[in-house]
């Protein structure tokens, strides 16, 4: 593809993200983040606003330091005293950008600066000029371009590229705009500033009306060539334009004919990461990352997509680093799904009326909201036959685990592999750790566990807790489940169930 159909990913993560309240992060967790970006593909990193506090400022001569192929950028307002202390804190990055910039619109004008029309073009360009003292790229923001008026904007957006700006960011700071008018906003700088092409423009779209991507892809489609984002859409307020969103939404639609430098298989770890770090849960209905995203529980989507996986997805969840979809048992599930599960846990279905099963099996699930393993298990009649595990190469056959404050949990496990019993026992940071550090003990193999989930039922005595677990395993996934009225040994049967499925 030609050049100019690559589109830029600017991140904002660790910037316009992390000024979430309760997201903040430490100096050395923002550096883990940046060396993600790095490689997931992104090509500028806004690393932070240095003037606004030692701890911005530190962090953007770190990440300068830990970083060496996308470019870091350090924001600034229009005032020597930002841009100085952003300088100041890009000295060790290889590529750096001064991202400086005033408000556009009238409404900022008047109510944010008390100032006029022409007085804040003098400032803007006097910015810009100051910037480039230090470096030659400098990007230039327009705050609330989205309500501001075009002409004057194109004047404004003239005047800075005349005064050296290389790139000019466009932003809905509101996230005020329809898709159509940010467009059209786009393409009139386009058209209007006779110096457009000696720069990159930019569009930074927040989400107040659930708009900041279809505003992006549309700027993209009328000009832009950045787009600047955060992952898993975190910012201000509602947030800003996903950058996983963005970068699936021009790599499915080949026909647009951009793209971007996105590596997007890492999109799915990144993810969890920035939701970890910043204690940010994404929801489940999320686009492209949330966990239902690539789940089906319709019995007529389960089975078109156990038919054919492109009748109900049009992305492939490897494509974002998930190892694949999920077909979920619920009361609205089909015989298709059923079926699928129940092979899968080692049912021969040819001696199996599947019809009556799936009978008992819309009983079970018309009282219970998911079904999992160990009910499959129970509505084959091995819910409570203490021999179900007989054929089992891992078994459980003792837990005893002692924890309290101030006493050290620690954890017995007795197992029982291919008929030879062994023993360990190990402590840990809570019991499920120490049970589960003394299976380590015992099989002697890495596995690590991804995902952890807790479900309290509630609804009579055979409602018990259950426990979901996702693990890996020489680069391969295998869920566990578990349940009891205890939590440590459902999850200690979980992880053992998942064991079994390993080995």
């Amino acid at each position: 593809m030609s050049d100019k159909n690559r589109v830029y990913v600017f991140d904002t993560t660790l910037r316009d993200g992390e000024q979430v309240p309760g997201c903040q992060l430490t100096t050395v967790e923002k550096i883990e983040v940046a060396k993600e970006l790095e490689l997931l593909g992104v090509d500028v990193i806004e690393a932070g606003f240095p003037i606004s506090s030692p701890g911005d400022f530190q962090s953007v001569v770190e990440i300068s330091k830990a970083v060496s192929e996308p470019v870091i950028c350090a924001l600034t307002r229009a005032n020597t005293m930002d841009i100085d202390a952003a300088a100041e804190a890009l000295r060790f990055a290889k590529r750096k950008r001064i991202h400086t910039g005033i408000g556009a619109s009238d409404m900022h004008i008047k109510y944010k600066f008390n100032s006029t029309r022409e007085d804040i073009l003098k400032r803007a360009v006097d910015a810009v000029k100051y910037a480039r003292k230090f470096v030659d790229d400098i990007e230039f923001y327009a705050e609330d371009a989205g309500r501001a008026d075009n002409e004057y904007l194109a004047r404004m957006i003239e005047a800075v590229i005349g005064a050296g700006a290389t790139v000019v960011n466009i932003p809905d700071t509101n996230g005020y705009c329809l898709p159509d008018q940010y467009g059209a906003k786009i393409k009139y700088l386009m058209d209007n500033v006779s110096n457009i092409d000696k720069a990159i423009i930019s569009v930074h779209c927040h989400n107040d009306l659930g708009l900041a991507t279809a505003n992006t892809i549309a700027g993209v489609m009328n000009g832009a060539r950045q787009v600047e984002c955060t992952i898993n859409g975190i910012g201000e307020r509602a947030g800003n334009t996903s950058l996983e969103e963005v970068a699936m939404i021009l790599k499915t639609h080949h026909a647009m004919g951009y793209h971007t430098g996105i590596n997007s298989k890492r999109i799915y770890g990144i993810s969890n990461m920035v939701e970890t770090m910043m204690r940010m849960p994404v929801q489940a209905n999320k686009a492209i990352i949330g966990r239902n995203a690539f789940a089906h529980s319709s019995g007529i989507h389960q089975d078109g997509v156990l038919k054919h996986r492109e009748n109900y997805e049009i992305l492939n969840p490897e494509d974002v680093g998930i190892e694949s979809n999920a077909i979920i048992l619920t009361a609205r599930s089909g015989r298709h799904a059923l079926k699928h599960h129940l092979e899968r846990l080692g049912y021969k279905l040819d001696k199996i009326n599947l019809d009556e099963v799936y009978q008992r099996f819309l009983e079970m699930a018309d009282k219970k909201k998911d079904i999992n393993d160990a009910d499959l298990q129970e509505l084959m009649g091995n819910g409570d036959d203490k021999n179900f595990d007989d054929d089992k190469a891992i078994k459980v056959t003792l837990l005893q685990v002692v924890c309290g404050d101030p006493l050290r949990p620690m954890a017995t496990v007795k197992l029982k592999i291919n008929g030879e019993e062994k023993e360990a026992s190990s402590a840990g940071n809570g019991p499920v750790d120490a049970a589960i550090n003394a299976i380590h003990e015992i099989i002697k193999d890495q596995i690590d566990i991804d995902e952890f989930n807790i479900q309290s039922m509630r609804g009579g005595s055979k409602d018990v807790s259950k426990v979901n677990m996702r693990v890996k395993h020489n680069g391969q996934s295998y869920y566990g489940y578990g349940y009891s009225t205890d939590i440590v040994n459902a999850s200690m049967h979980a992880y053992v169930d998942a064991l079994n499925k390993i080995y």
